[in-house]
């Protein structure tokens, strides 16, 4: 068939309509068997650069339950685009049923920037391989990983943040330890648990002092849980957050019903910041994500690979730690 008629349905545009259904399906399925799809910057600079930036999220970041939490990022990704002199786009490509995929279709849509920062939790692991399949440029917010792909991103570090915090526990005197995991098989899930295990070590904690609980669902610790934990010597308890501030609420819920106080009859120490909607608003012991100066180094990092085509780069950033007054120091014996 002709270059104009492939063009038209390529082009996407209401002329495509003229073009019979049979034609346009050999057209589209032509071009998936091919690979190709359509860079927009390409159609419209003959290869130059636009000088636009991509900020492609996987899941709604505007809702009031989920701003305090990605706001930070997205006000570090603004203002790094701006000092580069770059403008911003923001993509979605939601669905109708709220799926979020980059290849809407079957056409990537990023293709419109020079480059893309991603950020979410809930991703699709195959739009990234695809991603890097095309050799488009892209840096996400968090560690990523995707079997056989190398990835580019910049990431808080839960592996010494964590292991600081067990440290700090033992330093306070506390020697029996219980671990509130989730239940999913995340990066930072496992960077979490591994730091863990790194705090343990350093602290020289034997495995025989600790217990670990995986949470998987609000109700899922109760009361006598907890009272068994402080009966066998458990004095502190590490709580890794979820999207939200469940697990929280879960040990809160479960101390309430079993008369234990916090910080008095169990300290308790956050693997991050959640943002907090029905856990008490306290000055919980914590450690903070450095999120503004994420999303700024994610925009340095994909600025980089724009210049020099360089590999995968990855970047970690120490997490600040909060004291807080969820934690007490253990009293001597007697």
């Amino acid at each position: 068939m002709s270059q104009a008629t492939v063009s038209l349905v390529i082009s996407g545009g209401t002329l495509g309509n003229q073009v019979a259904e049979s034609t346009r399906q050999a057209v589209l399925e032509a071009a998936a068997e091919l690979g190709y799809t359509v860079n927009a910057a390409a159609r419209s600079l003959k290869g130059g650069r636009n000088r636009m930036l991509g900020l492609y999220t996987f899941e709604p970041v505007f809702p009031v339950n989920q701003r305090d939490f990605y706001f930070p990022f997205l006000l570090g990704v603004e203002e790094a685009t701006a000092a580069y002199e770059y403008d911003l786009l923001l993509f979605s490509s939601a669905g109708s049923g709220g799926d979020r995929r980059i290849y809407a279709g079957g056409v990537n849509r990023l293709k419109v920037a020079d480059g893309c920062v991603l950020l979410g939790r809930h991703l699709h692991r195959e739009d990234l391989a695809e991603l890097v399949k095309e050799d488009f440029p892209f840096v996400f917010v968090g560690r990523r990983e995707v079997p056989g792909v190398e990835l580019s991103y910049v990431a808080a570090d839960y592996v010494g943040a964590t292991s600081d915090m067990v440290t700090t526990l033992a330093r306070l005197g506390h020697r029996r330890l219980a671990y509130l995991k989730v239940t999913d098989d995340t990066e930072w899930t496992r960077d979490r648990e591994a730091g863990f295990r790194q705090g343990l070590a350093t602290a020289g904690i034997p495995d025989d002092q600790v217990r670990v609980f995986a949470l998987a669902e609000k109700a899922a610790l109760t009361a006598t849980q907890l009272r068994d934990w402080l009966a066998s010597g458990i004095t502190a308890v590490l709580v890794e957050p979820t999207d939200d501030d469940g697990a929280i609420v879960a040990l809160e819920r479960a101390a309430a019903e079993a008369g234990v106080r916090i910080p008095q009859d169990v300290s308790v120490a956050v693997l991050g910041d959640p943002p907090l909607q029905d856990a008490t608003r306290r000055d919980w012991t914590r450690f903070t994500l450095p999120r503004e100066q994420m999303g700024r180094e994610a925009v340095r990092i994909l600025l980089e690979l724009l210049d020099d085509n360089a590999n995968a780069r990855q970047l970690y950033l120490d997490c600040t730690q909060v004291l807080g007054d969820s934690v007490a120091e253990v009293p001597e014996q007697s």
